[in-house]
């Protein structure tokens, strides 16, 4: 097992980006899942018997999970199913989990789907891909250019400048 790094500015690095896309309240909704972080027991790697018990070795971890985000996402692109709020369905993802939404969405309810893949499609989910969605794309190098925030950004805070390495 990889050994993780807690990199201390990463929550200062997300705070940030959510205070950018707060500055755009009227383009997008944001939808929160959470994060459990749990202490268990694992086997150890590589595996080892006790001796004496004749039991997995094991040792005690901290096991970060992600909770919610996408039962969440799932969960509002059905909801704006069944409201009419939108004609189609379109998922930025590479996540499979979706797969089982996409489907529902076109076989069940008739909608278009599409999906853009983070990367070159090539490389996406044969589950997602799966679903028959009626267009497939990536996030091209010039898309994601075109995407960025402005340098300086103001909210009811003031100015804040974006990160060097968003550039």
């Amino acid at each position: 097992m990889a050994r993780i790094q807690f990199d201390p500015q990463t929550p200062v690095r997300q705070q940030m980006y959510l205070r950018a896309l707060r500055t755009r309240r009227e383009q997008i909704s944001l939808h929160f899942g959470s994060f459990r972080n749990d202490k268990r027991d694992m086997p150890v790697h590589p595996v080892e018997l006790d001796p004496a018990t004749g039991k997995w070795r094991t040792t005690a971890v901290k096991k970060l999970e992600e909770k919610g985000s996408d039962v969440n996402l799932a969960s509002r692109m059905v909801a704006d199913a069944f409201l009419r709020k939108a004609d189609i369905f379109v998922l930025l993802s590479n996540d499979s989990d979706q797969a089982g939404p996409l489907r529902m969405l076109k076989h069940e309810l008739g909608f278009s789907t599409g999906i853009i893949f983070p990367m070159e499609s090539s490389r996406g989910s044969k589950e997602l891909m799966q679903t028959s969605p009626d267009f497939v794309s990536h996030v091209t190098p010039e898309a994601l250019a075109s995407s960025q925030f402005p340098r300086v950004l103001k909210d009811e805070t003031g100015r804040f400048h974006r990160p060097a390495a968003w550039d």
